[in-house]
């Protein structure tokens, strides 16, 4: 496998990397992120305008990437500077919008890629948090009604795409109006928007009868770009860990020259590269018979990676780690909660389990 990044991603990571530095330092991040509407519209707009938003499709359908490798750029870097605006929900609507068959030059894809619609994806619910097959809600007649828990991204959507029952007990999705849609916004406790989404006969407009399929398609690509962003967050704290353990002292020398906190640090570095690795992995399988068993593998690994950044960090740091005015705090925050969305690690540990086949051990 090639792990080389090839220049145009490179570009777009330095890119993104130099705009979410000066433009969305941690400060900025922090007061935006905890109060509503729990990011900054008006940044929103500027990473629209930087293209960040027509690399998650491809050429064919207006964007100018739409690889798995693609995505992790991007979301790499979202994780890296903690950024709180809403992407992800974007991804997955531009992959649900891409198997409806909606045409490029429409409003719908167009204005998901150039960011002037924003776009919220309610799949779980109370009695159904990750599995598709659970659902209740119901779409019928043109109307949706239903419970949707934890929406991401769902305060000041213009549109939401529902997941919801048919009455042939298919899953469908449907399309309503922001503002027809009853929200209870708040913040998630590492930042960024979501809400509950109550829908009483909203009306709707059926996207797809028969969703199944690319919902899960969305939902892949949703938790490899968890990873990805994961990665980035947990390259980024282990950073800082390293600049704390060289400069802090204590009995006259930096508490990095002791060897129980390198070989601690050591074993921690393993597993943010290994987390890389097969957030790679998955990157390559995109758009392949093994997508959705790789990126089950790839969050269910991320997932424990992730906890044992938050948890080895904080502690190696001590009680500044756990201050709301360090960073450190911050990212254990999100790192818990990556695992917590589209998935834990053990329904993707379950799942992976269920889509193994009789080569895939040697795959």
């Amino acid at each position: 496998m090639d792990f080389e990044i090839a220049d145009d991603r490179r570009m777009l990571a330095d890119t993104l990397s130099r705009w979410l530095a000066e433009e969305y330092p941690f400060a900025l991040r922090t007061a935006a992120a905890y109060e509503a509407p729990f990011h900054r519209p008006d940044k929103w707009a500027d990473l629209a305008e930087l293209g960040a938003l027509m690399a998650l499709a491809p050429e064919s359908r207006g964007g100018f990437g739409g690889t798995g490798f693609d995505v992790t750029t991007v979301f790499e870097e979202i994780g890296r500077a903690l950024c709180p605006e809403p992407v992800l929900p974007q991804l997955m609507a531009v992959r649900l919008l891409m198997a409806s068959g909606v045409d490029v030059v429409g409003d719908e894809l167009a204005g998901a890629l150039d960011g002037t619609v924003r776009y919220a994806v309610a799949l779980g619910e109370l009695g159904a948090p990750y599995a598709l097959d659970d659902i209740e809600t119901r779409y019928a007649a043109g109307t949706v009604s239903g419970r949707k828990s934890v929406v991401y991204g769902a305060p000041g959507a213009d549109r939401i795409l529902v997941a919801a029952r048919g009455d042939d007990g298919r899953l469908a999705l449907a399309e309503v109006d922001g503002a027809a849609a009853e929200i209870a916004a708040y913040g998630m406790i590492d930042g960024g928007p979501a809400g509950e989404v109550f829908l009483d006969a909203a009306p709707a407009r059926l996207v797809l009868a028969d969703a199944a399929g690319a919902l899960q398609d969305a939902l892949d690509w949703g938790a490899l770009a968890l990873c990805a962003e994961a990665v980035g967050a947990m390259d980024h704290a282990f950073k800082v860990l390293i600049d704390y353990l060289k400069s802090r002292n204590q009995f006259g020398r930096a508490i990095g020259d002791f060897q129980a906190l390198q070989h601690r640090a050591v074993d921690l570095s393993i597993e943010i590269e290994q987390a890389r690795s097969i957030t790679i992995l998955a990157a390559s399988r995109m758009g392949t018979p093994a997508q959705s068993r790789t990126s089950s593998m790839a969050k269910n690994l991320i997932g424990r990676a992730a906890k044992m950044t938050a948890e080895e960090t904080i502690q190696m740091h001590g009680g500044i780690a756990m201050t709301w005015e360090y960073p450190i705090s911050h990212y254990a925050k999100r790192l818990i909660m990556l695992d917590a969305q589209l998935g834990d690690t053990d329904f993707h540990l379950e799942r992976v389990m269920r889509l193994a086949g009789p080569g895939d051990l040697a795959a």
